[in-house]
């Protein structure tokens, strides 16, 4: 007995896939885009195809999300590769990139960005993209991350677009270096996506988010952890005038603010996301404290 594409996705919704995820399963095993699914929705899948699909949506039914299962996910209109080593990128992390481009527009030239975790790269990536006249430094702990970040890099921009760096945080530039302190080499803004949920919350993630990297989710006992000290470090690699960027939990927002005063950030700002919750917090760094 046959079974047409409409049957198929059918199917896979009654077991308990969304039918946004049995779509893009779908259209990958075919090669097809999610459209063409629509308008061929009754041509019939060879055995072939119908059994590689049913083990794709088993695996999306098991607790392996989509982006996973296909290897790829689309940020900010690109198509990043991703895997288990980086974390899937989110279109609430859309708008730290729409946040820093809007910084960077009122920013004089050149302009020089450090995104800290980068992870699968997306927002070093989506920045260079759309400001191409911008230099862009990216670090991660993970060298495998890293790896997935560079292998985005080469497919989506010109070659050597983005200068990577491994290591924790600033230590990945060069803490204590005389050259980072020198000011011709400071960042005009530093941008970050770090891991920001609490230890004990990991536990009761969504089945496909506690099996992405540990490492780039788990922010600590408080959740502060990383961005603690990102704030206290940032300062030393900002120019006068820099501005700190960070995506955090909508709850963290009063005590980061709190953080950034302490470190004599200025001007502190959030930015709510496309759900209207508090996405993206800004900091500028004071003219008087010293490079």
């Amino acid at each position: 007995m046959t079974v047409t594409i409409r049957e198929a996705l059918a199917e896979a919704s009654a077991a308990g896939t969304s039918a946004l995820d049995a779509s893009l399963l779908l259209a990958e095993i075919l090669n097809m885009s999610r459209s063409s699914l629509i308008v061929a929705d009754s041509q019939p899948l060879t055995e072939a195809s119908l059994a590689a699909f049913r083990a794709l949506v088993k695996r999306r039914l098991d607790g392996e999300c989509t982006a996973y299962i296909v290897g790829r996910k689309e940020f900010y209109g690109l198509d990043f590769l991703v895997n288990p080593a980086v974390l899937v990128p989110r279109p609430d992390t859309e708008t730290l990139v729409e946040a820093a481009l809007e910084e960077l527009r009122l920013v004089g030239q050149p302009l020089r960005v450090f995104d800290l975790c980068t992870g699968s790269g997306a927002v070093a990536i989506a920045l260079k993209y759309t400001m191409p006249e911008l230099e862009v430094w990216a670090a991660d702990i993970s060298a495998e991350a890293l790896e997935t970040a560079k292998a985005n890099a080469a497919r989506l921009l010109p070659p050597d677009s983005i200068h990577f760096c491994h290591g924790d945080l600033f230590e990945a530039w060069g803490v204590g270096s005389e050259v980072t302190k020198q000011s011709e080499l400071s960042f005009h803004l530093i941008v970050g996506n770090p891991p920001y949920v609490p230890t004990a919350e990991i536990a009761g993630l969504a089945p496909e988010v506690r099996r992405e990297p540990i490492l780039a989710l788990d922010g600590g006992s408080d959740g502060l952890g990383v961005i603690s000290r990102i704030i206290a470090e940032s300062p030393q690699f900002l120019c006068s005038g820099g501005i700190l960027l960070l995506e955090a939990d909508p709850r963290q927002m009063e005590r980061i603010a709190a953080l950034l005063q302490q470190a004599g950030f200025t001007d502190i700002q959030t930015r709510r996301d496309l759900s209207g919750k508090e996405r993206v917090i800004r900091g500028i760094k004071s003219l008087s404290l010293n490079n």
